[in-house]
């Protein structure tokens, strides 16, 4: 026993020695810590796992080991080993190793608990506003910049993201008309003026997207300004109005396309149930049928009966009904229900024979 504690003293000895001579010798390798700290900075998922890290080349933990060999050959055999290393850690107050083994089993069990805890928690989803492209557009009397943005959901993957492309003057009428309204809630957002030169370098155009990404994130940041119809139609209603055009003059597939980047505008903003997209989904159902795309459009029909499940006033149930019905007809699907709310509507006295068509109610819609 006194040959083994007289045997670590030297060595305890020699080595801090060692550290010394290194340290004269102008510290030829970098003194690593004894202890680090790991921290996961991760939203929502942050926590902190501390203990000893061992730093030890290869070289030393051969040496230990074969001190270990030596030390053992020396105890009784009814005497349990002195703890090295880590385990010594956890006796000086480290881990817990009855507890909490080190390493990465501690690591992959809290990982664990948290993953578990974080799938039961939604993350908040907010509308972003991103400026993917600017492009200088002349005509015959005019020169502008044409500013593409993309509404994003964050927390979410579109794959067909909804997109509007808008010029100065655009936002100047929105700027204008949202003052006019809200001035008290519109005091502190700042909008980018006008110049009278170099209105074209890229330098302006870079800062004017940051700028008009920054305004419409503040203008939706308020309720009152974002359920406004100024602030709703700045987003789709070129969009509609187009939609509505292409359609009338046959070009259905063009004007598809225009319908369905109005219905995800509608969808970012959070107006599913608004009169604009009944019309929308009207758009899309008329479109899809005249592209024989028939169950496409007999699925835009059943999502409008939902949203008109408690109302049997509105102008386009009974031309909804009616599309229903025919496409439920032609694609095998059960039209019972319809029928049975039709035949409700006749009773209440509605004439449906003199009910327009939903291709006549987007000619007929005035969008202004």
């Amino acid at each position: 026993m006194a040959a083994r504690i007289l045997h670590r003293l030297r060595h305890a000895l020699g080595a801090e020695g060692a550290r010394e001579e290194r340290a004269r010798d102008g510290g030829e390798a970098e003194d690593c810590p004894e202890s680090s700290e790991l921290e996961d900075d991760t939203e929502g998922l942050s926590t902190r796992l501390s203990g000893t890290l061992s730093f030890a080349s290869h070289e030393d933990e051969d040496g230990d080991e074969d001190e270990d060999d030596e030390d053992g050959a020396g105890e009784e055999p009814g005497e349990p080993p002195e703890p090295t290393g880590e385990a010594a850690g956890a006796e000086d107050g480290g881990w817990d190793a009855a507890a909490k083994p080190p390493g990465g089993s501690l690591l992959t069990r809290q990982l664990q608990e948290l993953w578990r805890k974080s799938r039961s928690s939604l993350a908040p989803q907010r509308l972003l506003f991103e400026v993917t492209s600017a492009s200088v557009v002349s005509e015959r009397s005019s020169k502008y910049v044409l500013y593409t943005i993309y509404l994003i959901r964050s927390g979410q993957f579109d794959k067909a993201p909804a997109t509007i492309a808008r010029r100065y003057s655009d936002f100047e009428r929105l700027n204008r008309r949202l003052r006019s309204r809200f001035g008290c809630d519109m005091a502190g957002i700042a909008f980018p003026r006008k110049r009278l030169r170099r209105n074209f370098t890229a330098e302006t155009i870079a800062k004017r997207s940051r700028a008009f990404e920054q305004f419409l994130s503040h203008l939706h940041s308020i309720a009152e300004i974002r359920r406004s119809p100024e602030f709703l139609e700045f987003f789709f209603l070129q969009d509609l109005r187009a939609a509505q055009r292409l359609t009338c003059t046959g070009m259905y597939r063009e004007a598809l396309a225009t319908w369905a980047n109005a219905c995800r505008l509608q969808e970012r903003l959070g107006v599913c149930g608004s009169g604009r997209f009944l019309l929308t989904l009207a758009g899309l159902a008329v479109c899809h049928q005249e592209l024989d795309q028939l169950g496409e459009a007999h699925g835009c029909c059943e999502q409008a009966l939902q949203l008109l499940e408690a109302q049997d006033s509105h102008p386009l149930l009974g031309p909804f009904l009616q599309a229903h019905v025919h496409l439920a007809w032609k694609v095998g699907k059960d039209k019972r229900r319809s029928e049975a709310r039709l035949q409700g509507l006749q009773e209440a006295g509605l004439p449906l024979q003199q009910q327009p068509s939903l291709k006549e109610c987007l000619i007929k819609e005035p969008l202004e």
